[in-house]
C-alpha cells in the first residue's frame, strides 16, 4: 500500500505544510502566517488545524505515516523539546512534539529546520545520487545540516550541523553565539546588508547610497541588484561572501570528505556573484577539493527542501520498521 506523510516548515514568519507521498510528490501545500507574536499555543493550534484539513483531503492516498516538523533553533530530539529558537520567542523549553501529538493523536517527528532541508535535498534533490552530503542554508543566519548514509547526523548532544558558527575570520565581527568571525557573520543575508551599510558609510558606493535613500533600509536584494548593474563595491561584497564560504567549505571538505556540499537558502539566489570566489577559495585551501570529484552546487528544491525533508522523517522510519 502506498504511504504519505505531512511535512511542516515552521518559521518565525511563515508556516508551510504539505502532504507528500513516498516518491516525494507534493499533493497539496498550505501556507499561513505564523503569528508567533500571539503565542506558541496559537501557533500550534493553527498548525494542527491545517494538518487536519490536509490529511482529511488525502483519503484514498494510502496509509498515513505521520507528521514531520522542522523548527529553527536548538532541538532536544529525545524529548521533542525546543530548547531555544531565535525566531519563535517564548518557545524556550517547550515540549512541542508532545503538544502536537496530544492534539492530533498521531506520531510526530521533530527536527531542526536546516537538518530537514539537507534531508530533503538528499531524498529528492541534488543528493539523490549520493549517500551523504552537507548543506549550508544562507538566510538571516547560516544554518547547516549533515546527512551521512542517508540519515541526519546529530552528533553527541543532538546539536551537530551548526555550520554557521565555524570560525572563518580571525578576530572578526561579534556573533550572536558569543564568538567572533563566524561564517554567519560573513556569509548570511544579514552580513551582506551590514557590509553594504559599511560601504555606504565609507563612501565606497554612491549606487548603494542612492538605493538606500529610496527605501527604509538596505536589503540583500538591493545590493545584489546594484552589483549586477556593475557597482564595484557591491560586487566586492559578494566576492567576500564567496571567499568566506570557500574557507568554510574547504575545512568541511578536509574534515568530512563528503561527495556533495549544497548551498541553499534565500541568499543563494546570488550564486552567480559569490560562487566563483567560493570555488577559487575552496580549491586553494583544500587538497581534497583539488582532486576534482567533490561537488559544491546550488540547492534545487529551494523553499520546498524543508517541507520535503520534514515529510520524509516519518516515511523513513516507517520504511525501516
Amino acid at each position: 500500500m502506498k504511504r504519505f506523510s505531512v511535512g511542516a516548515d515552521l518559521g518565525g514568519t511563515n508556516l508551510r505544510i504539505a502532504a507528500v507521498d513516498e516518491s516525494g510528490k507534493i499533493f497539496e501545500k498550505i501556507s499561513l502566517a505564523t503569528r508567533a507574536q500571539q503565542g506558541r499555543d496559537t501557533v500550534v493550534r493553527e498548525l494542527c488545524r491545517a494538518i487536519r484539513e490536509l490529511t482529511q483531503k488525502q483519503e484514498g492516498a494510502g496509509s498515513f505515516a505521520g507528521i514531520g516538523v522542522g523548527i529553527p533553533g536548538i532541538i532536544y530530539l529525545k524529548t521533542g523539546t525546543v530548547r531555544q529558537s531565535p525566531n519563535l520567542p517564548g518557545w524556550e523549553n517547550y515540549p512541542v512534539r508532545d503538544e502536537i501529538e496530544s492534539l492530533l493523536g498521531v506520531r510526530v517527528f521533530l527536527e531542526n529546520d536546516a537538518n530537514v532541508a539537507a534531508l530533503g535535498e538528499k531524498w529528492i534533490g541534488l543528493g539523490r545520487d549520493v549517500n551523504s552530503l552537507c548543506m549550508l542554508t544562507l538566510g538571516t543566519g547560516v544554518g547547516g545540516g549533515v546527512v551521512l548514509d542517508g540519515k541526519i547526523w546529530h552528533g553527541f548532544l543532538g546539536m551537530a550541523g551548526e555550520l554557521g558558527h565555524i570560525v572563518v575570520a580571525e578576530n572578526g565581527v561579534a556573533c550572536s553565539c558569543g564568538g567572533h568571525g563566524c561564517l554567519e557573520t560573513e556569509a548570511s543575508a544579514t552580513a551582506i546588508v551590514r557590509k553594504g551599510e559599511e560601504a555606504v558609510a565609507a563612501g565606497r558606493s554612491p549606487a548603494l547610497a542612492e538605493a538606500r535613500s529610496k527605501a527604509a533600509k538596505l536589503t540583500a536584494r538591493m545590493i545584489y541588484e546594484t552589483a549586477k548593474a556593475g557597482d564595484a563595491a557591491s560586487k566586492a561584497i559578494f566576492e567576500s561572501v564567496g571567499r568566506y564560504l570557500g574557507i568554510g567549505i574547504a575545512g568541511l571538505t578536509n574534515a568530512l570528505n563528503l561527495p556533495l556540499y549544497v548551498i541553499g537558502g534565500g541568499a543563494a539566489a546570488s550564486w552567480d556573484l559569490f560562487a566563483p570566489a567560493m570555488m577559487e577559495e575552496a580549491r586553494k585551501r583544500s587538497f581534497i577539493f583539488r582532486e576534482g570529484s567533490t561537488r559544491i552546487e546550488r540547492a534545487v528544491l529551494k523553499g520546498d527542501a524543508g517541507l520535503c525533508g520534514a515529510a520524509y522523517l516519518p516515511l523513513q522510519v516507517s520504511a525501516e520498521q
